[in-house]
């Protein structure tokens, strides 16, 4: 595992000590996973994590229209 020293302001290193505590993890940890969310952030979103980011919006038991019958009903057909 690498290591990396780094100098931050004292607000900053405050309000992550903060985060940290709340989150129930050391300095290190709650810094690694702020990284990790940063990192993921950059990275575009596929075509089927979307799919899945969306899926997980629509309320269960919510009657989906097959999307064959939605182009039906714009085309007039």
């Amino acid at each position: 595992m690498g290591e990396m020293n780094i100098k931050i302001e004292d607000d900053l290193k405050t309000k992550i000590e903060d985060l940290a505590r709340s989150n129930d993890r050391s300095l290190d940890e709650e810094i690694a996973a702020l990284l990790r969310k940063a990192v993921a952030a950059q990275r575009p979103e596929s075509l089927y994590e979307a799919a899945v980011r969306i899926s997980a919006m629509t309320p269960k038991g919510v009657k989906q229209t097959d999307s064959v019958e939605i182009l039906r009903e714009i085309r007039g057909n």
